[in-house]
């Protein structure tokens, strides 16, 4: 099976926009599009990607219940150590720093945080050092 995106309902639109711009960028993933919000019950929603394809989107439709975990593909590990800084700076709660986790499998170089929708976020890299 493959996705082609994921939508993710946040609580607080602009908060969760600064923080998933911010935590995202060491991957190479930015806004791409943003649209909505300019009416009364048309909420803001942005789609974010990288090489022009948006394909994790954020809306301010209010925050997912229970919250979700959402895994994002880094190109090495150094790409999951950024990715865990920017995210910590941007106002994340850590929830396992970057490292090794071998009991997925050798080489699953992860670090994992909580943004503040209660959701956990991942960078992970599969290849060798």
């Amino acid at each position: 099976m493959s996705l082609d995106h994921i939508g993710l309902g946040v609580g607080d639109y602009a908060r969760a926009k600064a923080f998933f711009s911010a935590a995202l960028a060491p991957l190479g993933i930015g806004v791409i599009v943003e649209f909505g919000g300019d009416k009364p019950g048309d909420p803001a929603a942005a789609g974010l990607g990288r090489d022009g394809r948006p394909d994790f989107w954020i809306s301010g439709q209010g925050a997912n219940r229970p919250p979700l975990h959402v895994a994002f593909t880094a190109r090495s590990r150094p790409e999951v150590d950024a990715f865990h800084a920017a995210a910590l700076k941007a106002g994340a709660r850590d929830n396992g720093g970057p490292g090794l986790r071998p009991h997925y499998h050798p080489n699953y170089y992860a670090a994992f945080v909580h943004d503040a929708d209660g959701n956990n976020i991942e960078a992970v890299c599969h290849s060798p050092a």
